[in-house]
């Protein structure tokens, strides 16, 4: 369902929330910001208590305004769900499903999710966002996806565990480096290697400098990039990286790369988890899909 189906007052309000800033939202809705302003003024009047924030760098949703954005959101799914429903009684299946994801799962497990889904329910539609694990929690939280894959350490105000399951950080080496004929290895003995790791603000990272601080042990980093990057340059086999089996499964069975075991209590503690928005049913297109992406998920997260 269009936004453009609520009220004035309601679409400002939702801008200015997902953007943080009124002259953000204004130049999105094409409006002035005098306009904007005086909405979010009007809606605030009407409701007795103010929805946000003010601060220097912007605005931000006080609790009042995170339960009216919460209700709002799911307001908005009941709707689109409805529309879905009455376009498959006039004989027009809806097929479209909206995901999002981290990086790590994007090129090789989302992309063979997606394929085989595909295959298996011709004509549907999939949209893709991939982005960190912040990201991916507020697309779903703001309504503009239908469910979330990522790696996290701990549950999400607001948001729903459809399934989770273990997905302890290996290390990935090229099968002629020396740690690949490892059964397991501890941080020490990967930090002798130079190694090619994600940027700050990933689950890897914040384990893996974790587990250093702990250790009081130091790292080498040649590379930092994107995952398809990181793993194509462990392939050249000077550096190691880190992956979960279901991220690396594809170039593990390629013979491109070997995961071993790291035999630290913090490479074990993140686990891949399937969400939802909480108190909002997922439609049935995308409840078949999460059930083939948990299916998939949990072959793949075996030894490969």
């Amino acid at each position: 369902m269009s936004l453009s189906l609520l009220g004035t007052a309601t679409r400002y309000f939702l801008e200015v929330a997902r953007t943080g800033s009124v002259t953000q939202a204004a130049e999105q809705l094409h409006v002035a910001v005098s306009a904007v302003s005086r909405q979010i003024a009007k809606l605030e009047d009407s409701l007795g208590c103010s929805l946000f924030e003010r601060q220097a760098r912007g605005m931000a949703l006080n609790a009042a305004g995170e339960r009216l954005a919460a209700y709002v959101r799911t307001t908005m799914l009941d709707a689109e769900r409805v529309v879905d429903e009455v376009k498959g009684l006039g004989g027009q299946r809806a097929r479209r499903i909206r995901i999002a994801c981290t990086e790590g799962l994007a090129c090789g497990f989302m992309a063979e999710v997606m394929a085989s889904f595909r295959a298996a329910h011709p004509g549907c539609s999939i949209h893709l966002q991939v982005g960190t694990p912040d990201e991916v929690s507020r697309h779903l939280l703001r309504g503009e996806v239908d469910l979330v894959a990522k790696f996290s350490v701990a549950p999400e105000k607001g948001l729903k565990i459809e399934h989770q399951q273990p997905a302890p950080i290996m290390v990935l080496a090229a099968p002629g480096h020396a740690l690949a004929r490892r059964r397991s290895v501890s941080m020490a003995d990967i930090v002798r290697h130079p190694l090619a790791v994600p940027e700050a603000g990933t689950t890897v990272r914040q384990m893996l400098d974790l587990c250093c601080s702990l250790k009081g042990l130091h790292y080498q980093v040649a590379y930092t990039g994107n995952y398809p990057t990181l793993l194509a340059l462990t392939a050249q086999g000077e550096v190691l990286t880190f992956s979960a089996l279901v991220s690396a499964a594809h170039a593990i069975r390629a013979g491109e790369l070997v995961a071993v075991s790291v035999n630290e209590p913090q490479f074990r503690q993140r686990s891949l988890q399937v969400l939802t928005l909480q108190g909002q049913a997922p439609s049935r297109l995308a409840s078949d899909f999460r059930d083939h992406l948990i299916a998939t998920a949990l072959r793949l997260g075996q030894a490969v």
